[in-house]
């Protein structure tokens, strides 16, 4: 009965899943919300059923991408399942919000950072590099045009320009983890008060004027400073870019933390 019950909702999720798959691939008005839903077949089944038996979903619906589309959202089906499946498992076993928004969050960098890198390697597509040799180009094009109304300002905005995406360049890694982090959070807020409606008990957060994050990163912020002015690394070297990228991450952590502190007393 148990096992009847089992394969019957795992083949509702699949169903689920392939409808929210098909929208996302062909009805593009509606592709943005279908995929703030993509995880919750498999958070739901996740959370209810033994992890190897949701590596079987994820199986069918990795399949099932590459037979309603194109091999394009294999990577779709693959970050989302097993995402959603990471959410599921940690509900499952009763772990902190904490615990489950750090360990879906990594979970989706790493399928990020996964799918790039077999685009490089197999596929000779380097994404992130042609996007920004596509907007220099498109920049190029733009100041030549600036520069018959105005040569010394176009110089000035060119320069600023270079500068701006010279820093995206660098602080790209930061980017990325934050960018993973955010829409976690997005997609966490959106599906479990949905899971919540199916009798499944989902933790819950803390208020966010009680977020007390480790002091210790008040000293790594501190630490990072003083290392970037003493040891003043050469632009475009590992060490600029290890330091700004670890820069960049605590600043954000003590300006939430901040917030945090200023909401707690408003």
């Amino acid at each position: 009965m148990k096992n009847t019950k089992m394969l019957t909702e795992g083949a509702l999720m699949l169903a689920i899943f392939t409808i929210l798959l098909l929208i996302f691939n062909y009805i593009p008005f509606l592709s943005l919300i279908a995929v703030a839903f993509l995880l919750l077949p498999f958070i739901l089944y996740s959370a209810k059923y033994p992890l190897k038996y949701s590596f079987v979903l994820l199986i069918g619906g990795i399949i099932i991408s590459a037979l309603v589309g194109t091999l394009l959202l294999i990577p779709v089906a693959i970050a989302y399942g097993t995402t959603g499946m990471v959410i599921g498992y940690s509900i499952q076993r009763k772990k902190s919000k904490t615990f489950l928004y750090i360990a879906a969050s990594i979970m989706f960098l790493l399928n990020t950072i996964g799918q790039y890198v077999v685009s490089v390697v197999f596929f000779k597509i380097d994404i992130l590099k042609d996007t920004i040799k596509m907007v220099r180009e498109s920049m190029n094009k733009s100041m030549q045009i600036f520069e018959a109304v105005d040569k010394g300002s176009s110089d000035q905005l060119m320069d600023q320009f270079n500068t701006v995406l010279n820093s995206f360049t660098i602080l790209l890694p930061s980017l990325l983890v934050t960018a993973s982090f955010l829409i976690i959070w997005i997609l966490l807020s959106i599906n479990l008060p949905i899971v919540r409606r199916f009798q499944i008990d989902t933790p819950k957060w803390n208020s966010f004027g009680d977020l007390q994050l480790p002091r210790s990163i008040l000293w790594y912020y501190l630490i990072t400073i003083i290392l970037t002015l003493i040891l003043k690394p050469e632009q475009g070297s590992f060490a600029n870019t290890a330091l700004a990228n670890l820069n960049f991450v605590l600043q954000l952590l003590m300006l939430l933390q901040g917030f945090s502190f200023l909401y707690f007393y408003s």
